[in-house]
């Protein structure tokens, strides 16, 4: 997995992996932004948003990797926003 930095806030963002339901991608903060993360739950669209993550619909804060609090992890469903009946493209 290699990281792409599309802001120049300094958040990296990975490039997209995926299992048989979702597709995931982490967010890499840079400290500034890493205190101002709430502590020990998960954030709305809403929060990350307002930290300055920028990603397409569909992505959800699901899990906190405790020893990397700076590291954000998302999922959504695979093929989130394609038409009914198209195969989403794999990595």
């Amino acid at each position: 997995r290699t990281s792409t930095d599309m802001a120049a806030n300094g958040i990296q963002y990975s490039e997209r992996y995926y299992d048989d339901v979702y597709e995931y991608r982490h967010v890499v903060l840079p400290p500034e932004i890493t205190k101002k993360v709430p502590k020990g739950r998960l954030m709305s669209e809403t929060e990350w948003r307002s930290l300055g993550v920028q990603q397409s619909r569909g992505w959800v804060h699901y899990a906190i990797h405790r020893p990397e609090p700076h590291i954000l992890l998302y999922r959504r469903p695979k093929g989130y926003g394609q038409p009914a009946g198209t195969v989403p493209m794999q990595q």
